[in-house]
């Protein structure tokens, strides 16, 4: 596998998306005079169950199969 990118962020909040899933997301800076361009935000689906709450920091990893 090739990584393409891994890095760590903080999850801004956690949306339930329905009986099997909830959504896991970081979108960036409040306000548009404090937006970082190199910051990088994600919206990832996650299985119920997985203990995981704002403010929690997570690795996001990329791999190329």
């Amino acid at each position: 596998m090739e990584k393409i990118i891994s890095f760590e962020s903080e999850i801004e909040f956690v949306a339930r998306i329905n009986e099997q899933k909830d959504c896991i997301m970081q979108q960036g800076p409040k306000g548009s005079g404090d937006a970082d361009p190199g910051q990088l935000w994600f919206n990832i689906d996650v299985p119920k169950g997985h203990g995981l709450k704002a403010g929690d920091r997570v690795r996001v990893t990329v791999e190329k199969l």
